[in-house]
């Protein structure tokens, strides 16, 4: 079923425009083809997961709606405008940030350096105030160099600075991977908070426990391409069929 339909059977899907939609997507790593006509849409204010199993495409996608695929072709509109043929940086300079699973910090720069380095992209980025009042542990740790950081700070440290440029739709992939519970509980606070602030977040989350207490609706990706959106308020009449996606 073509995802318009999938989408559209849903009664709980938002009535507002969408800020970014995305069509008939296909990119490729080299000549690997990876996927295969994504389509999906994110409204101002959601937080949206993509799940699936790992190979879907997930990860894909997000580096794709960034520009950092060498090839690929459909149609990514952000705010109404394409963007398909856009590089990276102007991509980035449309309000869109994006912290990947291997979070990029600058291992040899301290905290306050990793923060002050990324340009304002858009007028109202956060300040290290308010950096430092989401994420506590940055505080604490302003001096220490990137080597020094733990799993759960390295990851603070990456969303935070993209924070600081003005981005207000975020992709964040992976972003509890391999930290401990109480870091994840953490990060899920602050995803919350940004979702209570009008940010836009799409989360690429192995974590499905942890994806269910935060997002308004959920993509299911196999093989390059949505087969399933489960609204979050429809996921218990759903679970079984979740699981079977998943292979839980």
């Amino acid at each position: 079923m073509p995802i318009e339909a999938v989408v559209a059977s849903h009664d709980s899907t938002p009535a507002a425009a969408p800020l970014l939609k995305i069509g008939d997507l296909h990119g490729w790593y080299g000549e690997s083809h990876v996927l295969h006509g994504m389509a999906l849409e994110v409204h101002p204010g959601e937080v949206v997961t993509l799940l699936g199993r790992n190979g879907a495409g997930k990860s894909t996608t997000l580096k794709a709606i960034m520009g950092m695929l060498q090839r690929r072709h459909g149609s990514i509109q952000f705010e109404g405008h394409e963007t398909i043929g856009l590089l990276s940086r102007a991509i980035a300079r449309l309000g869109i940030g994006f912290v990947p699973e291997n979070r990029g910090i600058y291992a040899s720069l301290s905290v306050e350096e990793n923060l002050l380095l990324p340009p304002q992209i858009r007028p109202g980025g956060m300040s290290l105030e308010c950096i430092f009042t989401l994420f506590p542990n940055l505080k604490e740790r302003i001096n220490s160099q990137g080597t020094k950081l733990s799993g759960g700070e390295q990851q603070m440290l990456a969303i935070a600075r993209i924070l600081r440029t003005g981005a207000r739709f975020l992709l964040l992939d992976e972003p509890t991977e391999g930290l401990a519970p109480v870091i994840v509980e953490q990060i899920g606070r602050m995803i919350a908070q940004l979702k209570q602030e009008g940010y836009t977040i799409v989360l690429v989350e192995q974590n499905f426990h942890f994806a269910a207490t935060l997002a308004d609706r959920h993509y299911v990706v196999e093989q390059g391409r949505v087969v399933d959106m489960i609204p979050n308020d429809a996921l218990a009449a759903n679970i079984d069929k979740l699981h079977g996606y998943l292979g839980v």
